[in-house]
């Protein structure tokens, strides 16, 4: 791009625009489907922390995420809202029905274009042509922002690719998005592809270029900034990173790349970075995929020293380990301030400060839970504070089964066993099974009560701090007939936030179940990753 402006977002050519994926393409991670209400919420702090476009889900895959895109068009601030459609009429229709009411719409389309994705509709070079003509025109006619993606661009001839752009461009498309839907591409190419589509594809410099890769081989990141530093002035990517496969570009490592080392990048983004923390932390909980501890930016180690060199340098001068700021991302320097004798407006002020507001009624709620918390461990932290908060989101809406008692037996000598009272809508029911371990007996001890045929993909375990009284946070992922839900709870004691967690996820298939025939998961719809 020549101009010092893009012809189409009216910013600095040094800004690149940040698209946000993780509603859809981060969702289509086996297990990591969110409700209405958690995609909402997701979408309002992405707006909040400056994402510029929020790709709000795929609203011909089922009614349910055609409501969650319109609800979330409906209120968005200041990101423009956009939803995915294949390259067929009816698919861009429904899209447009559900992003239309947004402040700033738009309409995402893509086909297949490489030898192989070809194969798949059957379609000849000119009959896909043809298509992505005849659909892209339909769109713009509805819509004033369209985006156009040839899936597996990297894999796709040059000669093609180059024509394919040009006919999307000629009907009006104004992103022309290049995915990396496979992860094989590596830097140099993926700047070298921008580069030559900008320079060589006619109408080119009237549109924005964006880029979309996937972490297959560990490269999404560099990637992205490649494609930037080739000309791409809009980079697709996810919270924590989360998507099919590998998952996609992580957003908190490309903003936080940009930010860094803006003195061999000197691009930038609108997002607020000191947010990070807060949204990667909620997208952990509600997708079910825990961040790994040594993840770039957002792992639990990312800002830890234990080596005794590196602790007597961070001691000395900080920048002599550490390259960004915990607070640059929304960590507090200090932890351990709260405890047993907190009150109310002690407690309130820490929550705010890590980023909960709570009215009065939710206040009381989690007070009641804090004390308690705070009778059996010496010292609470931000982290078990923030779990109690994910275990509160966690168990809304549990309200046809709950854990009333559980007591376990367990050890060298003893039958594993457990004692459990399970209220199953509004009714007690007890019994007592064994199993392979505490655990194993209280899930064994669940399904007498409610029998199912639910299979358990997932059980993790992770101690929030340190210590021998610190929580554990739970993670369950079930699946049943292709509804795949997910659970979690945290408690000191790693049964009882086990039975929880299994519960959580049990109370959400009840969901699943009775809305089946009017909430179908997106992954109950035969399509191809866009990226």
């Amino acid at each position: 791009m020549t101009d010092t402006t893009s012809p189409r977002t009216g910013a600095p050519d040094d800004r690149v625009l940040i698209f946000d994926t993780t509603l859809r393409d981060g969702e289509q991670s086996p297990g990591a489907t969110m409700t209405h209400a958690e995609k909402l919420e997701i979408a309002e702090m992405l707006d909040e922390m400056g994402v510029d476009i929020i790709e709000a889900g795929f609203p011909i895959a089922s009614e349910g995420d055609f409501e969650a895109v319109k609800a979330i068009a409906e209120q968005s601030k200041d990101a423009t809202i956009c939803g995915l459609a294949r390259a067929n009429l009816k698919d861009i229709d429904r899209c447009w029905e559900a992003v239309k009411h947004a402040r700033s719409p738009r309409i995402h389309t893509f086909i297949g274009t490489s030898p192989l994705h070809r194969a798949i509709p059957n379609l000849t070079q000119d009959e896909m042509a043809d298509r992505i003509h005849e659909t892209v025109t339909h769109a713009r006619n509805l819509c004033d922002n369209v985006q156009w993606s040839p899936m597996d661009a990297t894999r796709t001839e040059w000669e093609y690719l180059k024509r394919v752009v040009e006919i999307a461009i000629k009907a009006g498309a104004t992103t022309i998005n290049i995915p990396d839907t496979v992860g094989y591409t590596a830097p140099v190419e993926s700047a070298d592809l921008i580069r030559r589509l900008i320079a060589e594809v006619e109408g080119g410099e009237d549109v924005v270029f964006a880029t979309h890769c996937h972490n297959d081989l560990g490269m999404a990141t560099a990637n992205s900034l490649a494609a930037v530093a080739g000309g791409a002035r809009q980079i697709e990517c996810t919270i924590n990173g989360l998507g099919e496969r590998a998952g996609n570009t992580a957003l908190e490592e490309v903003v936080m790349a940009l930010k860094v080392r803006h003195d061999i990048m000197p691009w930038s983004t609108r997002v607020d970075s000191t947010k990070i923390m807060n949204i990667s932390r909620r997208v952990a909980t509600v997708s079910g995929f825990p961040v790994q501890f040594n993840k770039a930016i957002v792992g639990k180690n990312a800002f830890a020293h234990e080596s005794g060199i590196h602790q007597d340098g961070m001691l000395k001068n900080a920048e002599t380990f550490e390259i960004m700021r915990p607070s640059d991302v929304g960590l507090k320097e200090t932890n351990l301030v709260m405890g047993k004798h907190s009150g109310r407006a002690a407690l309130r002020s820490k929550l705010k400060e890590l980023g909960f507001e709570l009215a009065d009624n939710q206040l009381n709620d989690v007070f009641v839970r804090f004390k308690a918390l705070a009778d059996r461990k010496k010292e609470v932290y931000d982290d078990d504070l923030e779990a109690l908060m994910r275990d509160q989101s966690a168990g809304e809406g549990n309200e046809h089964l709950q854990v009333k008692f559980l007591r376990v037996i367990c050890g060298t000598e003893a039958p594993q066993s457990a004692d459990l009272t399970l209220t199953i809508d509004g009714v007690d029911h007890q019994t007592t099974a064994q199993g392979d371990g505490p655990v194993d007996a209280t899930f064994n001890a669940v399904k007498a009560l409610f029998p199912h045929e639910a299979r358990l993909q997932l059980y993790q375990v992770h101690a929030v701090t340190e210590g021998t009284d610190a929580q554990a946070t739970v993670s369950v992922r079930m699946e049943e007939n292709g509804r795949v839900v997910t659970g979690q709870s945290a408690d000191t004691d790693t049964v009882v936030a086990s039975a929880k967690a299994y519960v959580t996820a049990l109370n959400r298939l009840i969901v699943r179940r009775r809305t089946a025939g009017e909430n179908a998961d997106v992954k109950a719809v035969s399509y191809k990753d866009v990226g």
